[in-house]
C-alpha cells in the first residue's frame, strides 16, 4: 500500500513552534519513526506552505498512491480549492489534525476539506498520523 502524507502551511516548524500544542519533535524526526512501525506500507512526505502545491500534490498523488493523509493546517478553514481538489480524484483521503481545532479559535471549527474526506482524525497530537495510516491498512 502506498500512502502519502501531505502537511500544510506552519507544519515545517512543528518541534519548535507552539509546542505546548504541537509538541517538541520535528515532523521529519516522527515520520522516521512512522516509517519504521508501517514498514508494510509505502510512506511518502511532502510538506507546503503554499496552497497551490498542496493542490498539486493532491491531484497527482491520485495517479501514483492508495490513500492521502492530510493535514492541510490553517488552509484547512480557508481553502475552498483544496476543498475541490480532494473532490475531484478518486483517492481516499483522511483529514488529520494535531490539535483539537474545536478547542480552538472559532474559525477553526470550519473544515472545507471534511466534507471530502473518508474520515477526520483531530487532537491526538502527532499520534493522529498512526490512526490515519491505520484505517488505510486495517480496512
Amino acid at each position: 500500500m502506498k500512502l502519502l502524507i501531505i502537511n500544510g502551511p506552519n507544519l515545517n516548524l512543528l518541534g519548535t513552534r507552539e509546542p505546548d500544542t504541537y509538541g517538541n519533535e520535528s515532523f521529519e524526526e516522527y515520520f522516521s519513526k512512522l516509517q519504521f512501525k508501517f514498514r508494510d506500507a509505502e510512506l511518502s512526505y511532502e510538506q507546503s506552505n503554499i496552497e497551490g502545491e498542496l493542490i498539486d500534490a493532491i491531484q497527482k498523488a491520485d495517479e501514483d498512491f492508495d490513500g492521502i493523509v492530510l493535514n492541510a493546517a490553517a488552509y484547512t478553514h480557508t481553502s475552498v480549492g483544496i476543498g475541490d481538489a480532494i473532490k475531484a480524484i478518486s483517492t481516499p483521503v483522511v483529514e488529520v489534525h494535531i490539535s483539537n481545532t474545536f478547542s480552538r479559535e472559532k474559525f477553526r471549527h470550519k473544515s472545507y476539506i471534511s466534507p471530502n474526506a473518508v474520515g477526520i482524525i483531530i487532537g491526538f497530537g502527532l499520534q493522529s498520523y498512526d490512526l490515519a495510516i491505520s484505517s488505510f491498512i486495517n480496512k
